[in-house]
């Protein structure tokens, strides 16, 4: 990995929020975790939560789950830095939940300019284990270092909501369904003894290699192992060939662009979200090599 490359590459191409990650991730300082929490403020609305594109392809300014999910992201990210403004965004995430414990996929968009339907078709009116699993499990690694994200009732609520979900799956779920609730699993099992029976269930519809096609997705869409297993030691890890992870870091190693930066395999809906979800995978890759020693 030519880093100083993939720096220029960040430098040039990414926005502010992920090259505060990248900072922190390649060159940590007491500054560093801070920094990332001062540009998440960016996308910060007064109700608690986060819009305005943090997610790339819903660019609409309201408070969404999608924002939710990759602003608890960053605030874990940050560690061992704290957020300030977290118990109100786990507020707004209590307030957001259906009565069943779920959250919706995505919430009325009030300018679908640039977003992508998946997110505009939305219902609000019902549950979703895919964006409820995603939020939950960013917001548990987050909770490792900050009591308050760790003792607030949403998560609790948000919890029980994804465990019964996935004990209820009898047949092999749409792809980022299966990943994002293996990560829940993986991010829980630490402190729920059932978590172990549930991920060892749901890694039967996992193929062998790792790779879990996306139907409906772009041309050739598919999870990879590293998607949803980066961290070596996780329990979600005992369930995936020892060649399958070591397949996808060598993968992994083979494909930043000659500008230093990790392309997407997904379709991306706006020239923004293009370059921005760019920076964002870039972020992911150096992550996951470096976790794993690469």
């Amino acid at each position: 990995m030519d880093i100083d490359r993939t720096a220029a590459f960040m430098a040039g191409h990414a926005r502010l929020l992920d090259r505060r990650r990248f900072e922190h991730l390649i060159r940590p300082t007491e500054h560093t975790g801070p920094a990332i929490l001062a540009a998440l403020d960016g996308y910060r609305n007064p109700d608690g939560g986060h819009g305005h594109g943090l997610e790339p392809d819903l660019r609409s300014p309201e408070s969404q789950p999608g924002g939710a999910l990759h602003a608890l992201e960053a605030v874990a990210d940050a560690a061992p830095a704290t957020y300030d403004r977290a118990p109100e965004l786990l507020d707004w995430l209590d307030a957001t939940t259906l009565p069943d414990g779920g959250l919706p996929f995505a919430l009325p968009v009030t300018d679908p300019a640039a977003c992508a339907p998946f997110w505009v078709s939305a219902d609000p009116r019902t549950s979703s284990l895919q964006i409820t699993a995603a939020v939950a499990a960013q917001a548990h690694r987050a909770a490792r270092t900050d009591p308050r994200i760790a003792d607030h009732p949403w998560l609790a609520t948000a919890t029980e909501y994804c465990l019964g979900e996935i004990a209820a799956v009898k047949e092999a779920p749409f792809a980022y369904v299966l990943s994002f609730s293996l990560l829940f699993l993986d991010s829980v099992a630490d402190t729920r003894p059932e978590a172990a029976g549930l991920l060892r269930r749901l890694a039967r519809f996992v193929p062998a290699d790792g790779r879990i096609p996306v139907a409906g997705g772009a041309p050739g869409e598919t999870l990879r192992p590293l998607d949803y297993a980066a961290v070596p030691g996780r329990p979600v890890r005992e369930h995936l060939a020892a060649g399958a992870v070591a397949a996808d870091l060598d993968r992994l190693e083979r494909e930043p662009l000659p500008d230093g930066g990790w392309a997407v395999g997904f379709e991306c809906h706006s020239p923004a979200s293009a370059l921005e979800w760019r920076g964002y995978a870039t972020v992911a890759a150096v992550a996951a090599l470096r976790a794993n020693g690469r």
